[in-house]
Formats: structure tokens, sequence, C-alpha cells
């Protein structure tokens, strides 16, 4: 027996210098004379488990725990063994078993929490990992599993306790450092998420999944140049890190670099082909470049993948509504609806579609915009807010508007103006800035506006507070349902005041916005009042104003004097030209001979788009060669001198043109629109009134297609309207955004009184 514990001895030496075969060699003698030596069977079922033998290890060690039950240390290493085999049921029970043994056992209170875990319990795990605090305080490790113990349970301020303590005590924990980040990120307290990652980086630079999630925070607070060099970093040390390329992808997007992000996107997908979170994006963005078709089949692989992905039925649906495929679009949106009814934004989507639609009455519209609001604003309105607005009727009012489209976009054309001719005695101007990708117009405006505040980044609660904070007496939208907007800001009320402006062609349905801005062409009084959430206030000379782009080309001659025949043009979104729409422009061509048509739209950047829009011409029955179709132009100066290849503007239907109509109209075109029974059908009618042109509306198709064939015939006539188009325009309604901007202000001042008299 001496012999045997020397032998046992010597053997321990060596094993534990790390000459483990010369232990080995040794254990295998004293077990060749006891095969159930307790110690031997127990060490060498601990060398087998550290070589990875752990098949080997649960059977030495079970030998061992038969021959001496009573040995604690023995349950806990085999509960290692079994652990490592993925039994972990019986580690979690031979770890019980050391406790029953050595109820202060720390090691094997932390190693049965680490087995609850990864059994998914872990609210076992975190009793665990307390009892193992009680013996062991000073343990960074267990405080580290603790906090992954409550992270798993969602326990987050626990988690971010529990966190903090293991680097309190051991502060170069990069891991600790690391996981207290993530849950930082996940609280959104992004700014300490930033400098924990950046902490587990400077301790561990080649950290990977921190680079990464680093980026993720960036992009996050808007910081997407930033974030791009940490994703960049992260593929650095791994070229295959999917994650990485898609997350670089979205931040390159966001900053408009298409074509790298595609190929980030399509990289990741040849390292990981069912990801459909990444087609999803890779179709987002071939929609952004003009790949329509492409998009739309993009879109439905990631469905394929994922039939319940109510994103990417939005995004297709998005698509197919800019192909001009209305029924199809409005299909995907209900497909996403279906799978998410909370999705807002698909809801809005669908709301949105529902304006292109010539079958679609109105009635259908308003009762789907109140579902909407039913649906995701009503419950967020919990009671009547208190304000501390100033309660004074005479006061300068402070005045806020809420956007998207602060920025190189429609809206602008008709906000900037009022912007600047606001009376600063009169009202404080507050911009809320729903925009990620600012530019030259944006800081033109920001530079305008007594206050800017960005809240691209604000969640709705957090933006909302914000403008409550700021006393906003009058919060105005500008957004409707378009894509971008926060009208579940406007849901929570945070200004005693709500009114809706401009952005949208329809009512919002939201039941906090009090007031929307119009007139009596756009909506008729009497038969519009019963279709709106919103009290409607009809703008006595219109509902817009007009600022042209500076340094816009000079208005050419009549085309037609030179080639002897009319070009027809309409430069608008594709998804407004249905096939009604053709239908009835195929009519004016064959009714004027000779005549061609000239379609301008970011969407006719795309072959297959293009090749579809002329089969509907040829269809009709008119020659390819009439239809000319043209994509984005890089600047806007060629887009607006593309107006001087042109005589006649054609407005689409039902929904109408605004930025296009004004657009041509500045460059001498004349535009003949078709009024028809709702806002979005009647904006041309109101412009077109305001400049003194309402012989160029029509009341039928039948009537629109003859005013065009009679412009068309009257050559000298139209060039008398081109020539005098622009003074036209300057010295009308349209344009005078001094009396605009003076009888908007004296609006909100009625409302403004009426409710301190309420």
């Amino acid at each position: 027996m001496n012999n045997i514990q020397e032998l046992l001895q010597t053997a321990l030496s060596h094993h534990q210098s790390g000459r483990l075969q010369q232990a080995e060699q040794i254990y295998r003698r004293i077990l060749a004379v006891d095969q159930d030596h307790a110690d031997a069977n127990h060490l060498m079922g601990v060398l087998a488990y550290q070589v990875g033998k752990f098949d080997s290890a649960v059977t030495f060690i079970t030998k061992a725990v038969k021959r001496d039950p009573g040995q604690p240390v023995f349950y806990n290493n085999l509960g290692n063994a079994l652990k490592a085999n993925g039994d972990l049921a019986g580690a979690a029970a031979a770890y019980k078993k050391a406790l029953a043994l050595k109820p202060d056992y720390g090691d094997v209170h932390y190693n049965l929490g680490n087995a609850f875990m990864e059994l998914g319990q872990a609210a076992e795990a975190v009793s665990s990992y307390k009892n193992a605090l009680a013996v062991m305080p000073g343990s960074a490790e267990v405080y580290y599993n603790l906090g992954n113990g409550f992270m798993e349970q969602e326990q987050l301020d626990e988690a971010v306790a529990a966190y903090t303590k293991a680097i309190a005590l051991k502060p170069d924990y990069a891991d600790a450092h690391y996981n207290l980040a993530n849950i930082l990120a996940r609280q959104v307290r992004l700014d300490e998420a930033a400098a924990g990652y950046r902490n587990a980086i400077a301790l561990k630079p080649e950290f990977v999944q921190a680079h990464n999630n680093l980026g993720k925070t960036l992009s996050a607070q808007g910081k997407m140049a930033e974030a791009t060099v940490c994703f960049r970093k992260a593929l650095s040390i791994d070229p295959d890190y999917v994650e990485a390329l898609n997350n670089l992808g979205i931040a390159l997007q966001d900053q408009g670099h298409l074509a790298e992000a595609i190929a980030s996107y399509r990289r990741a997908l040849s390292l990981k082909p069912d990801l459909a979170a990444t087609y999803n994006n890779l179709g987002n963005a071939l929609k952004e470049a003009g790949c329509l078709a492409e998009a739309a089949e993009t879109c439905r692989i990631a469905l394929s993948l994922k039939p319940d992905y109510s994103e990417a039925y939005t995004n297709l649906g998005i698509t197919l509504l800019a192909q001009g495929f209305h029924e199809e679009a409005a299909t995907s949106f209900r497909e996403a609806l279906a799978a998410n009814p909370e999705y807002v934004e698909a809801h809005s989507a669908l709301l949105f579609s529902l304006n292109y639609f010539c079958d679609i009455k109105q009635e259908e519209i308003y009762k789907e915009s109140l579902h909407w609001n039913e649906q995701h604003a009503a419950a967020l309105l919990h009671a009547a807010p208190a304000y501390e607005n100033t309660r004074e009727p005479g006061r300068r009012m402070r005045i806020g508007y809420v956007s998207p489209d602060f920025r190189a976009h429609s809206v602008a054309a008709f906000f900037e103006p009022v912007l600047m001719a606001h009376n600063r005695e009169n009202v404080e101007i507050f911009c809320y800035a729903n925009v990620k990708k600012p530019d030259g117009v944006t800081r033109r405006m920001q530079a305008e506006a007594d206050h800017w505040r960005s809240i691209a980044w604000l969640n709705d609660a957090e933006a909302a507070g914000h403008i409550r904070k700021d006393k906003i007496d009058i919060l105005v939208d500008l957004a409707g349902h378009t894509g971008g907007n926060r009208l579940l800001v406007f849901a929570r009320r945070p200004a005693p005041l709500q009114v809706t402006w401009l952005g949208y062609p329809n009512t919002t349905g939201l039941r906090t916005i009090d007031y929307r801005m119009t007139d009596a062409i756009a909506d008729p009084v009497g038969e519009a009042d019963s279709l709106h959430s919103e009290k409607l206030v009809r703008l006595e000379h219109g509902f817009l104003c007009y600022q042209p782009e500076a340094g816009a080309p000079e208005v050419g001659p009549l085309p037609c004097l030179e080639l002897g025949n009319i070009t027809f043009a309409s430069f608008n979104s594709l998804a407004k030209v249905s096939v009604e729409v053709i239908r009835t422009w195929a009519a004016i061509l064959h009714a004027v001979p000779g005549s061609r048509l000239l379609l301008k739209a970011k969407q006719l950047g795309d072959k297959d788009t293009r090749d579809r829009c002329l089969e509907m011409f040829t269809a009709q029955g008119i020659a390819p060669e009439r239809i000319e179709q043209l994509g984005m132009l890089p600047k806007k100066e060629d887009h607006l001198k593309l107006y001087n290849r042109v005589d006649i503007g054609l407005d689409p239907f039902p929904y109408n043109g605004t930025t296009t109509t004004c657009e041509a109209l500045w460059m001498g075109v004349p535009v003949v629109t078709l009024r028809g029974d709702r806002h979005a059908g009647r904006v041309g009618a109101s412009i077109l009134q305001r400049i003194g042109l309402v012989e160029l509306v029509a009341q039928s198709d039948v009537e629109y297609i003859a005013l065009a064939q009679k412009l068309a015939k009257d050559h000298d006539g139209l060039a008398q309207i081109r020539a005098g188009m622009r003074a036209r325009l300057h010295e009308s309604e349209l344009m005078d955004s001094r009396q605009f901007t003076e009888k908007l202000e004296n609006i909100y001042r009625r409302m403004w009184i009426e409710w301190l008299q309420d």
C-alpha cells in the first residue's frame, strides 16, 4: 500500500507539472494492481478530461465515485466531464451530489450554474452563482456568469450590476466589458455601450465581435462613417464574418454608397446563402439603386427563406408600387400585416398605396386610416396631457414642424419658402428633422430655423419628450403616411394643438391630430369633411407655396416649332402611371398624329421596368419609337433642362403630380390635368387655379384628351403660354410666400386662441 501511495504522489507530481504521459503511465501501473483504486481512477479521469477524451474521463471518474462516494471533488470533476461530453442533466446531478456532501463548495455552485445556463434554466443558474458568491465573493468569473444568467432572464439592470462588479474585481476582463456593453446597447444607453466596446477592444485588439458591435452602436447613433470603419476592422480580422458584411452593407447604404453596399450583401450571401435578412437588405439596396425587377426577385427569395417576414413583404410592396403594380403592392403590404399586425410602417405603406387606385373610393381609405389609428396609435395616449405652455393669446407662438424631408425632396420646395417667410416676431420655429442623410438643403433649412432638433435616432417616446420639453404650442406633421413619418410621436400628443399639412394627400386617421391644412379646390367643402378625422382648414389662396429651384435654366423656345411635331411628357414617378393613365395617354397620341411622349422617372433606369412600360403602350397600338423613356439624370439642372424638349405636360391620375407640375410650369410647359374625386387627384386643379390656367383642368377623361389635342394644334398659343409662364407664376398666389405665410400664421393664431378658450 505504501508503494501505491508513493507511486500516486510521483504521478501527481508529473501531472501537476504538465508531464501528462509520465503521469498516465504511473496511474495505469496503479490500476493494474488495484483496478478500483479511487484516487488513481479519479486522477486518470481528470487527465483524460484535460486531453479531450471525455468518454474515458466519465468512465474513470465514475469508478472513483463507486469506490469512494463520499468525495465531493470526485462529483465535481465527474460533472465537468459529463458536461464536456454533452450530458448536461447528468452533470447537474453530479454537481448537486457534490454540494450535498459540501454545501459551501463555491466552485461547484459556479459549475452547477454554468450547467443550468446551458440547459436554459437561467433562474436556477442565477441562484447557483449567488451561492457561489456567498463562498467566494471576490470571483470576477462568477460575477461575469451571474451577469450572463441575468441577461438570459432579461433582468438587464441586474446583469449590468453583475458585469460592473466583475470589472471592478478584474479591470482587464475584456469579455465582461463586452457583455456589459451588449446590455447597455439593449438599454439604448449608446454612449456607455460604445465606451464598453472600446474598453474591450483596448484589452483585446482582435476582439472581432466587439468591433462589429461597436459599429452597430455607432450606426444606431447615426455615426455611419465611424460605424463603417468598425465593420471594416472586424472584416480585416475575419474576412468571412457574415454579420459584419451585412452590417457594413447597411452602413454603406445609409450613406448612399449603394454599389459598395450591394457588393457587401452579395459577399455575405455567398458565404451564407440562407440569410433572409440579408436578402431583404439587398433587395432594399437594389430598389434604391433603381434595379426594381431584381429587387423584387430578391425580396421574394427572402420570403422563400422566411415566409412570415413582414419587412420583406413591405420592401416587396414598395418595389412593386414603384413599378406601378398597385394591386400586387397592396397585397404585399397586407401580407406584411398578416404576419405582423403591429407593423406600423407596413400599415402606413398600405394606406399610401391606396391613393394610387382609380377604383378605390375615399370612404375605403378613410376607414383604413381609422383602423390604423386604432391599431397603432390609440393606446399611446393614456390620459389628457397637462401642458406647461404659457396661456397668453397674443404672445409669440412656438411652432414645431416634423418631417423626414428636410432635404433635397419635393416637400422642401413648398416648405422652405414658408420657413424663410415666417415672421419671427409672431412665431418661434422649431424643426424636428427625421433626416438620416442630411444634405445641402438640410443645412440651408437648419440655418433658417430658430431651433433645429434631429430626431432621426430617437424613438417616438424620446422625440415626444423633447417636443414637450420645448413647450411647442402647435406641432405640424409634414409627412402623413409617407415613408419616414413620425405619426406615433403625434399619437402621444406632445403639443396641445397638432396639425397635418403638405406631405400626404389624405387624412391621417389620427384622433390626436386636430386639423388638416388644405384648400377648397383640393378638398371641396362638404364632401371631404366627413371623410377626415381632422378638421379641414382651407387656406384662401391655396394650400401650396412654391419655390423654384435656384439657378434653373432659362426657358427655351417651343420645341415643336423646330421639330414640327408635339412632344408630350410626364416626369412623375412611375407609380402614378397606371393602366388607366397609359390608356388615356395612348388615346392622346392617337389623336395627335406624329406626336411623341417623353417619360422620365427614376424607375425607368431599370430595363425590365422600361420594357414593361413600353409593352403597355404598344398594347394600345402606339409604336415603340413614339415613346422615349429616361431614368435619373445626374444633376437637377439636367432634369429641368429636359423640359426644353417638352411642349405639353400630362398630369397623371388619380394621383396628380405636385412638384413635377410646378417644375414643368416654371420651365414654361403647360400641364393638362384631370380633376379627380379626392385631394390626390385635385392638386393639379388647385395649382392651375392659383396661376389662372383653369382652362387646363379637365372634368373627364374624354375632356382631358380633347384639351391635350386642342393645345397641340395651337402652336402659336403654346408659344405664347410658354413665353409668359414664368411671369405668370411670379405674379401668382402660388409663389407669394409672404402672403401665404402671413395667412398661415393667422390661422395658427386662431387655433391657439380657440384652444385657450376651450
